[in-house]
């Protein structure tokens, strides 16, 4: 045992990745023979979550305390600076620190340089370098210095002052887009408890915020050209709450927020289903001109648009416009699941001209896998929420789409969906797709899940919130956490890296720091908490 903490030392000395840490682990045995000594404590590099493409200790590090400088660097712009400050921030928080920003990159203290010539990092990905000078931050953009800053708020001390350990990691995510998607429709929730879970996603390095904003249940965006939407179908929620929605205003406070934090919102007004809060709103949108009442159930499917009447396809174009111009994003999300009650036909008709709209307003399509069975325009993106016992028609159809150049967002449901149960003891969740614990929902390869779908074709991977029984951020946080740091990994880690022994070890590192964040996580057995 002794000689395997020597070896895995050396190993992490020469800049060995976390896969091949593991591998060595592996070859002597999973440390749980009786007798035997705990697992080594782990490093400073090797608690980092999600796992860095390559991480190497080197000599002394830097001492973390009350003289230390933020430096921006003189000449590198107003973002680079932004970034300073909100780093510092961050780390003022637990510290106490002043941690003053100040322009110039000569002196010692945290360094930010922006080079767009940097090698192997990408445009997202960074190289951090800590010795007793100080800590450089070096990135082709200031996406890439932001997320080389909550690498470092990682190896600081929970509670700070403390020594930066000496050495260097090279980093950069293995896709581009790493989301996760929060119902606010079912249950409506404030900005600000979304703003808190921006700012919990970006510390590792989740990139996208899908919001949910409309369903069955409650429509949550207030909308100028229709402004019943808001006042009279925000005024309901499952189980008959109150409801609420969100004025223009919040909204874009949100998105800059998010933006700050390089995550992109991806709004999403669900159609031609899951509308019936829209068509409780305005008679005119049914095809009998009678609006239903207002819906505070959990069942699907039973809503629909009236796909023959043009007045559907000037709503479709006013609220989508409305929306584009609130979201300075790539990509609209335009729903498509569960339509059971429009017919095949009418369904494809309708995504036809719901998709020319989003690209009329210069956005990118999203929509739920079912669109891979009408037509998706040249450029769609699906997002795919099947699971081990979805139809081999319905995957068909998605590996097919993939083929013709549509990119996948996988977001399978027995693994990613946040409001599975653990466990049957698990409140609140539901269950239809199996219980998640925290191992399946990391256990699993986003490049190699779809059978002939190449890795290639993956965009990226999204775990979603429905909150048909999330009411508080307590629940939503019992949920998400740790789940949501699984997603974290499986998007920015290398394949290689993906070992649950290993990963289990460095999600229970976290724990102090979610506890000191006052994250009400969920302390799942599987995983060796401190």
């Amino acid at each position: 045992m002794r000689v395997l903490r020597r070896t895995l030392g050396a190993l992490l000395a020469l800049g060995a990745t976390p896969a091949l840490l593991t591998a060595c682990t592996s070859a002597h045995g999973d440390d749980s023979r009786p007798g035997d000594d705990p697992p080594a404590a782990l490093t400073p590099f090797e608690r980092l979550l999600p796992a860095p493409l390559s991480a190497r200790a080197a000599g002394p590090g830097y001492a973390f305390g009350a003289g230390t400088v933020i430096r921006t660097g003189r000449g590198s712009g107003e973002e680079v600076r932004r970034v300073g400050e909100l780093l510092a921030e961050q780390l003022r928080g637990p510290s106490g620190l002043p941690l003053p920003v100040v322009d110039g990159a000569q002196g010692d203290g945290i360094r930010l340089r922006l080079d767009e010539g940097a090698q192997g990092v990408g445009d997202e990905g960074y190289r951090l370098e800590s010795d007793p000078s100080g800590v450089t931050l070096t990135a082709r953009t200031p996406a890439g210095l932001f997320h080389a800053g909550q690498t470092l708020r990682q190896l600081v001390p929970v509670a700070g002052p403390g020594t930066v350990p000496g050495g260097t990691v090279t980093d950069r995510p293995r896709f581009a887009y790493r989301g996760a998607m929060v119902d606010i429709a079912r249950h409506f929730f404030t900005v600000e408890q979304v703003k808190r879970y921006v700012d919990q996603l970006a510390q590792y390095k989740v990139n996208t915020l899908h919001l949910h904003l409309t369903d069955d249940q409650g429509w949550r965006l207030a909308v100028d050209s229709w402004p019943r939407l808001a006042q009279y179908g925000g005024g309901s929620e499952v189980g008959g709450g109150p409801g609420g929605h969100w004025t223009k205003e919040e909204y874009r406070e949100l998105v800059a927020h998010a933006r700050q934090r390089y995550v992109e919102v991806v709004p999403e007004i669900d159609m031609p289903g899951h509308t019936n809060a829209a068509l409780a709103s305005y008679a005119e949108l049914n095809c009998d001109g009678k609006a239903p009442e207002r819906y505070t159930g959990t069942k699907v499917g039973f809503s629909s648009l009236c796909v023959a009447k043009e007045r559907t396809y000037e709503f479709i174009d006013e609220v989508l416009g409305e929306l584009a111009e609130l979201t300075p994003g790539r990509y609209l999300h335009i729903g498509g699941d569960e339509a059971h009650a429009t017919p095949a036909a009418d369904y494809a008709a309708f995504m036809d001209r719901a998709q020319e709209v989003v690209g009329r307003y210069g956005k990118t399509v999203v929509a739920w896998h079912q669109l891979a069975a009408a037509r998706p325009a040249p450029g769609a993106v699906l997002q795919y929420w099947g699971h081990d016992r979805t139809a081999a028609a319905d995957k068909a159809a998605v590996v097919a789409a993939a083929k013709a150049g549509h990119p996948l967002i996988l977001s399978p449901a027995d693994r990613l969906y946040l409001d599975m149960k653990y466990e049957p003891a698990t409140k609140p969740g539901l269950a239809w797709a199996g219980y998640v614990p925290v191992q399946r929902a990391y256990s699993w390869n986003p490049g190699a899940y779809l059978a002939g779908v190449p890795e290639s074709a993956v965009l990226g991977v999204e775990a979603p919130l429905w909150t048909e029984t999330v009411q508080t951020r307590a629940q939503w946080e019992e949920l998400a956490f740790p789940r949501v740091l699984g997603l974290a990994e499986l998007g920015w880690s290398p394949a290689s890296a993906l070992d649950w022994t290993a990963y289990s070890r460095r999600l229970a590192a976290q724990a102090p720091r979610l506890d000191a964040q006052g994250i009400g996580f969920f302390r799942a057995p599987e995983v060796p908490w401190p």
